[in-house]
């Protein structure tokens, strides 16, 4: 028997979309707890964004995630923000009130913190620095996650320094951008080291790091999920150190949406991981 007496439609926003795993993941989701409802890939145009997050509460929508490359457009289309969702300037969950009003939220932060904990669960958040290769949408999300997770000292490290001294100025202590030049001596007393470019992907160059002052004991994750195995973490599990792949983050940014929309916080069990693993 269903646990709701409503039938919950979501899906996500994106162009192109059909490359999205996120159907799988909400749909494993709403068989397991019992949930009448399903999810859908929404593929819509970036000119008619505002068009498509308008007709949701028509259409009997509970809300949806936005991807690439919405995230950030969407902040103008929606009456309401949450707080970290501004502080990051994107949003990435979608959510109707009865009333049809549209709030927009932003889980990539949470969603990295909880991978971190499940993948290196000795790892904290205050004990060495936290050092992260990229200053994008990816970044600016992880930054919020770590800050509100208790770092003390965040090094970032960009390619382009001016986008780099932008993030650490709208995030103020304890972010602090150095020259990329920098970025190899800048790993040593580190406890976390972040890759949150493209830089590993499939048809992408590894990402040009050494890992030479790094301690084995920190962690070393990668937003990149294919492939779940990146040459930065190959190099870090050689060294010893801890290695925390994409794949956790996708997994658990999803839940607090899903409760968002049913009500039911689910849980990122093995199967589930399994699941959209045999996908990439």
């Amino acid at each position: 028997m269903s646990l709701h007496h409503r039938f919950i439609l979501a899906g996500v926003m994106g162009w192109p979309i059909a490359h999205s795993r996120s159907p799988k993941i909400h749909n494993h989701w709403f068989a397991q707890y019992g949930i009448e409802g399903t999810y859908v890939p929404l593929p819509v145009e970036p000119g008619r964004l505002e068009a498509a997050l308008r007709a949701l509460p028509a259409l009997g929508f509970s809300g949806c995630n936005l991807t690439i490359p919405h995230k950030e457009k969407a902040l103008n289309f929606l009456d309401f923000v949450d707080p970290a969702a501004g502080r990051i300037g994107a949003v990435n969950c979608v959510v109707v009130s009865k009333d049809g009003a549209l709030t927009g939220r932003n889980y990539d932060g949470y969603g990295f913190v909880a991978s971190l904990h499940e993948g290196a669960p000795r790892w904290r958040a205050a004990e060495g620095a936290c050092v992260i290769i990229g200053a994008g949408g990816g970044a600016r999300a992880i930054v919020s996650g770590l800050i509100e997770a208790g770092a003390q000292e965040i090094r970032l490290f960009n390619r382009t320094r001016d986008r780099a001294d932008r993030l650490a100025a709208d995030f103020g202590a304890p972010v602090s951008a150095y020259p990329w030049e920098e970025r190899h001596e800048g790993l040593a007393g580190a406890g976390l080291l972040v890759n949150t470019t493209s830089q590993g992907m499939i048809g992408q160059e590894p990402l040009d790091l050494s890992l030479a002052a790094l301690p084995s004991s920190a962690v070393v994750a990668d937003i990149v999920y294919a492939p779940l195995e990146t040459p930065l973490l190959t190099a870090a599990r050689r060294m010893g150190a801890t290695s925390v792949d994409g794949l956790g983050m996708l997994l658990h940014q999803a839940r607090p949406a899903f409760r968002d929309w049913t009500g039911t916080m689910p849980e990122a069990t093995p199967a589930l991981r399994a699941l959209i693993a045999a996908t990439l």
